[in-house]
């Protein structure tokens, strides 16, 4: 009998963990480089679950890609390393078991950095090498990126008429980290030619059964579940599953129950755990069941946000929008000046304070405490966000509490290494990039959390992205703003620039882009202050010029400060020509100078309005 003919007329039982069984053995390192290295243990294993009574086992070739194989320097080895365990599996199956090949997917549940061709290309790759061999069937398993699963699903599947069982791996109950319905993603794999469609990893037999019970049985395709054995626990380090056999084989009539055809197990699973599904399968004469409706319904959508509705930054108010960062400071001390600032700024008209996150790793009061104050006040604050201090938990926390206290303006920024900044040793978290930061922020918009769970209401967050006006290849920077926006930003925030004819050439260069870019502007008011950032700090660049005129005033602060201003002004000139959307920095809290930069601006536009009247009479 064929498997896709076993798969057809009864439940068939998979094999459990290979890794973490390699792992409990005190086994480091690679663990496909054992298929050469060490084969007979990997038999062995293969043997065990066998004997526990599985129908079908895997080959030993989950992470046998060269990107993942590059991680020991074995990135050259892929065709070696999945016809040996193919081999091993073959032998070891001995026309007692199906032996299928593993392919496991390459993004982790992080967003994935390395771009989806890439990743294809490793794949296909190694699927190239076990389509030519002689395994009964393919296993596509732990995807947590669906686009990857279903690129390689089509590639499989137009090479061979052997079963593919395709599987991907669940953000939250019932749906996928992108917030796509379980139901939903079966259905696409099977349109794809998936013979089997399931999930597998990350989650133990409850939760996969609650997905389960929100599925229905599909037209052509069967469904499969390999659960986790438990919740994962770590101690020194070191990870370990709960020894539940039994409950496992409890589990496994309700999940046969829910539709499930292929029951195997994954993560901290054993040939125990296989032995008590084999256990119930045989007791209870477990078979196929046919569900036409989920025995259990999703919540309803999350609803559209509730109140009063904020104007976006985004949208046009008739006149420049100008938005001015005023940094938290450091010290305790320095609160009530930042507070005073933030109150003279919104008076003078700007349209949002914009405050930084710990900008160059430096640690400065919470933004979020006092954009929460200065909006109480009556300012717009707009926060920007690093991916530096805080991981995916941290920052979707920080964002739903953004979203309670009314703040819905964000500035995502990867933010600069934790090494520059002045607390040695601190560590950068980085689980994402601004470009991730930004999608998932939009996600939330949808009303689903990163991990793809219902958040029960919908949040309105505007998001910006920063663009570095000063960049060589202005070209290959519009380049990135173009995906920053595809991934969803609504404005653009540059660097401060200190050139008409820079300022005029991102005029021309983003002119396509179609969404607000806020240019930036930070007065200088000192040669010292003028050198630091020309030659220390990343992204800003200064003329000659302007180094010149700032030295000419060396030593005069004030003489500084008003030749830093009239450059300023300058600037802005240049800017209003282009530019409906201006972006203020204030230097060292000296809140006073942009304040008489937002007059400058609105006094400029009042000039520009009544010459335009007086036009129009002549």
């Amino acid at each position: 009998m064929t498997l896709k003919e076993k798969l057809s007329t009864s439940l068939v039982i998979g094999d459990g963990a290979m890794g973490t069984l390699l792992y409990q053995k005190g086994i480091q390192g690679c663990f496909e480089e054992l298929n050469v290295s060490d084969p007979d243990q990997i038999e062995e294993i293969h043997w065990l679950y066998i004997e526990a009574g599985a129908d079908l086992i895997q080959t030993n070739t989950y992470a046998a890609n060269a990107s993942k194989l590059a991680r020991y320097q074995l990135s050259d080895c892929v065709e070696e390393l999945n016809r040996a365990a193919v081999t091993i599996a073959r032998k070891a199956a001995a026309g007692r078991a199906y032996t299928v090949a593993t392919i496991g997917g390459v993004a982790t549940m992080h967003q994935e950095k390395t771009p989806l061709d890439e990743r294809l290309s490793v794949l296909r790759e190694q699927a190239d090498v076990l389509l030519d061999t002689d395994v009964d069937g393919f296993l596509l398993e732990t995807f947590y990126d669906f686009e990857e699963l279903k690129q390689i699903l089509t590639y499989v599947r137009a090479k061979t008429t052997r079963p593919v069982i395709a599987q991907a791996t669940l953000g939250d109950i019932g749906v996928l980290h992108t917030g796509m319905p379980l139901q939903q993603a079966l259905e696409e794999l099977e349109e794809l030619g998936a013979d089997v469609c399931g999930i597998n990893c990350r989650m133990g037999p409850y939760h996969m059964l609650q997905s389960l019970e929100e599925t229905a049985t599909l037209s052509r395709a069967v469904l499969s579940v390999y659960p986790n054995a438990s919740l994962p626990n770590v101690r020194d380090g070191r990870f370990s599953y709960q020894s539940n056999p039994s409950y496992f084989g409890d589990m496994t009539t309700s999940l046969a129950a829910e539709g499930a055809v292929l029951i195997g197990g994954c993560c901290g699973t054993t040939p125990e755990h296989i032995r008590e599904i084999r256990k119930a399968v045989t007791e209870h004469e477990l078979q196929p069941v046919t569900k036409t409706e989920p025995s259990r319904r999703r919540a309803a959508a999350a609803p559209e946000l509730e109140g009063e509705r904020i104007t976006k930054l985004t949208e046009p108010s008739g006149q420049t929008s100008v938005i001015v960062e005023l940094d938290p400071p450091k010290a305790l001390s320095g609160v009530p000046a930042f507070m005073e600032g933030a109150r003279k700024l919104t008076g003078a008209g700007v349209d949002a304070v914009t405050l930084a996150d710990n900008s160059l790793a430096s640690s400065r009061i919470d933004n979020l405490a006092l954009g929460a104050r200065i909006k109480a006040e009556g300012s717009r604050p707009l926060l920007h966000i690093a991916c530096r201090d805080r991981n995916i938990i941290g920052l979707q926390s920080h964002l739903l509490g953004m979203h309670e206290l009314g703040i819905r303006d964000i500035l995502a920024i990867t933010g600069d290494p934790a090494k520059v900044g002045d607390f040695p040793g601190a560590t950068s978290v980085y689980d994402m990039s601004s470009m991730d930061l930004i999608r998932l922020i939009k996600q939330l918009n949808e009303g689903t959390s990163f991990s793809g769970k219902d958040l029960g209401a919908k949040t309105d967050f505007t998001v910006g992205a920063a663009f570095n006006a000063n960049a060589r290849r202005l070209d290959r920077e519009v380049q990135r703003l173009a995906k920053k926006k595809e991934a969803g930003a609504d404005f653009f925030m540059s660097q401060p620039v200190y050139s008409k004819e820079r300022i005029e050439a991102a005029a021309e260069a983003v002119k396509d882009l179609e969404v607000p870019v806020y240019i930036g502007i930070m007065p200088l008011v000192s040669s010292r202050n003028a050198e630091f950032l020309h030659h220390e700090v990343p992204g800003i660049t200064l003329t000659d010029d302007v180094r010149e005129r700032m030295k000419q005033t060396d030593g005069d602060r004030e003489a500084g400060e008003r030749e830093g201003i009239q450059m300023a002004k300058e600037l802005i000139d240049t800017a209003l020509k282009h530019f409906r959307t201006v972006y203020l920095i204030t230097p060292f809290l000296r809140y006073s100078i942009t304040e008489t930069l937002t007059a400058y601006i609105r006094e400029q536009e009042k000039t520009a309005v009544i010459s335009g009247r007086a036009a129009g009479r002549g």
